[in-house]
């Protein structure tokens, strides 16, 4: 039981239930908060772990507590709405939330966003990640697939670690674009697909069905991998 602390903020009482019931069987503390200005307060004195935040609230909207949070708390957030429409995840992952749930989701599914969000702020970063047989040594910035060295050009592999940096959170076309490329212009946006494509082909068994990097339609990219200790790392 992890006991750490878990802010839900909705405005539908049975959401709050529901939440708070679950995540409470599951370990975690948990309080709510009804609107967005009783949940930034409770953000501030509370001092969640983490947050769990509806966009669609009267008053002060979610985007509104992203914004204000964002600017002092690095607090994981991770956002709830039953508007699916891809600007509204591009908007809410671009001012900072750390992932994005669309109404009705399941609770196993939240449950693992959750632990994923909770593992980036647990100390240091891993020494590599694993997926498959893809080693990703962060440390030394090599790459190994079954064991053998995989040369990655030097835009390939800032691609691929400043996805390995955030491992299991979707980044964003445009935060892909300013960390890779140095800032955001419609004209990469054709480059970032291509290099996609060929970290893939060098590092996925199937690039046509991928499952190391993949794709949220419409929003970015997320890299499936997991933490490994030092002796992963193949030399």
């Amino acid at each position: 039981m992890s006991g750490e602390r878990i802010l839900v903020i909705d405005d539908e009482p049975q959401i709050r239930r529901a939440l708070s019931t679950a995540l409470a069987a599951h370990g975690y503390t948990v309080e709510t908060a009804a609107d967005g200005a009783v949940g930034l307060e409770a953000i501030a004195t509370w001092a969640p772990d983490a947050v769990v935040l509806d966009l669609v609230m009267p008053g002060l909207d979610g985007f509104e507590v992203l914004r204000q949070t964002r600017v002092w708390s690095p607090v994981p957030i991770i956002v709830l709405s039953a508007r699916g429409e891809e600007a509204d995840k591009v908007a809410a992952l671009d001012g900072g939330a750390d992932d994005y749930l669309t109404k009705p989701f399941g609770m196993g599914e939240l449950l693992a966003r959750l632990r994923v969000v909770l593992r980036r702020t647990r100390g240091p970063a891993p020494p590599s990640l694993q997926a498959g047989d893809v080693t990703i040594d962060l440390e030394r910035r090599l790459v190994f697939r079954a064991g053998e060295e995989v040369h990655l050009t030097p835009t390939e592999m800032s691609l691929l670690l400043v996805l390995a940096a955030e491992a299991g959170k979707v980044l964003t076309h445009r935060q892909i674009l300013e960390r890779v490329w140095g800032g955001y212009a419609a004209e990469n946006a054709p480059q970032l697909r291509v290099y996609v494509n060929y970290v893939r082909r060098k590092l996925e068994e199937d690039p046509a069905h991928p499952r190391l990097i993949v794709t949220d339609p419409g929003v970015g990219y997320r890299l499936k991998a997991s933490p490994q200790p030092d002796s992963a790392a193949t030399s």
